[in-house]
C-alpha cells in the first residue's frame, strides 16, 4: 500500500480497530464542533461529523485519505452521550435494561485530492438484558466506561449485559466499522491484502 493514511481521531478504541488492518497511518485528532443542529436526526448528525472530522484535516495533509468517524446511541428518539460519571452511567444503564438501544456510526473517508469523500451511516442493534442494580454497580465499579455512550464497553466486560447484538460488522459498536472502510479504500485503489 503506498496511500498515506490519516485517523482522524484521538479514541483509543478506533485506533485499536484500525491496527487490525495492519497499515501504517497518522492518528490526528480534529477540532470539530459535536453539537446537534436544531432538529438534526442522529442519522444526520454523525453524518455529517464524520464528514467534518475527516475534512478539517484535508489542509494539513495533502495527498491523503482522512478516516473520519462519529458514533451515537439512541433511545426513544434520544441521542445518548457519554456519561461522564458513575452517577449519569448508572442511570444510562437502567435506562437502557431489557430494551433495545440502536448505535449509528458515521464512517467518512476523504481524498484530500480529489476533494471526494465518501460517507456511510452503519447501525447496530443492541438488546439489552434485564439489569438489576447490583448488576449496574457491579460492572460499572470493574470496567468504569465514563467515556462511552451507552455506558459499556462490549469489547470487555460490558458483552454480560447484553441478550443479542444485532449488525453486518462488530467493528461498528466500537465505533469503526471495518468491513465499510475495507470497501471504501478500495474504492480509492487501496488493497489491504
Amino acid at each position: 500500500m503506498n496511500r498515506n493514511i490519516v485517523l482522524a481521531s484521538s479514541s483509543p478504541y478506533r485506533k485499536a480497530l484500525l491496527d487490525k488492518l495492519g497499515f501504517a497511518y497518522r492518528c490526528r485528532k480534529p477540532d470539530v464542533d459535536e453539537t446537534p443542529l436544531a432538529n438534526e436526526s442522529a442519522e444526520k448528525l454523525v453524518a455529517r461529523l464524520s464528514a467534518a472530522k475527516a475534512e478539517v484535516l484535508a489542509t494539513l495533509y495533502p495527498d491523503t485519505l482522512i478516516i473520519g468517524s462519529d458514533q451515537v446511541a439512541t433511545i426513544d428518539g434520544d441521542i445518548l452521550g457519554k456519561p461522564g460519571s458513575k452517577n449519569n452511567a448508572t442511570a444510562q444503564l437502567m435506562r437502557l435494561s431489557g430494551r433495545c438501544v440502536q448505535f449509528l456510526t458515521g464512517l467518512s473517508l476523504h481524498n484530500t485530492t480529489t476533494g471526494i469523500t465518501q460517507t456511510e451511516v452503519v447501525p447496530f442493534n443492541v438488546h439489552f438484558r434485564q439489569l438489576t442494580p447490583v448488576m449496574i454497580d457491579r460492572y460499572l465499579e470493574r470496567e468504569q466506561p465514563f467515556d462511552c455512550a451507552g455506558s459499556f464497553k462490549s469489547e470487555g466486560l460490558g458483552i454480560i449485559l447484553f441478550d443479542k447484538l444485532e449488525g453486518d460488522d462488530p467493528n461498528t459498536l466500537i465505533g469503526l466499522p471495518l468491513i465499510r472502510l475495507v470497501r471504501m479504500l478500495e474504492n480509492e485503489g487501496v488493497e489491504i491484502l
